[in-house]
């Protein structure tokens, strides 16, 4: 009888493992169907824009600035920026659209929030007037220099 008996707990176990076990799976394949994705519209509601908004500059240098310009002006900041540089003017122009200008860096190197900074003056020169700016930029460890503070140059 205790032979029985034993049989059965193990097969009455068995079988409530197994309901568990179903009852979960469920649950998991009935929760995927609840999830939901947010998706846009496929009519446009919003109004058209119109040129009252201004595009966002590409550049914080210079609104006049196209991609190929600041491409070539965030190298330039690089090799400017550089703590082991040897802290130069470095140049840089887009002949296709004339513009033209330069880096100095300002000071030495100096850890901010975990970046490298470093302050820089800069020139920006083309087909509107030159402008000239003192910023900083900052690049965290194996990232890219990202300006973060600009300003027009203090008179003196």
């Amino acid at each position: 009888m205790d032979h029985a008996r034993r049989c059965y707990r193990t097969a009455a176990a068995g079988r409530e493992a197994l309901r568990l076990a179903a009852a979960g799976a469920f649950a998991l394949m009935s929760a995927a169907c609840s999830l939901s994705f947010p998706m846009t519209s496929l009519v446009n509601d919003e109004p058209s824009s119109t040129a009252a908004t201004t595009p966002k500059a590409i550049s914080p240098l210079s609104a006049e600035l196209g991609e190929e310009d600041w491409r070539r002006a965030k190298a330039a900041l690089s090799v400017a920026l550089d703590p082991q540089g040897s802290g130069a003017q470095v140049s840089w122009d887009n002949p296709d659209t004339a513009l033209k200008g330069f880096f100095t860096p300002v000071g030495q190197p100096f850890v901010k929030n975990d970046e490298i900074c470093r302050a820089f003056m800069a020139r920006v020169s083309g087909q509107m007037a030159a402008s000239s700016i003192e910023g900083t930029a900052c690049r965290p460890s194996g990232g890219e220099w990202a300006i973060t503070d600009i300003k027009p140059p203090k008179k003196a």
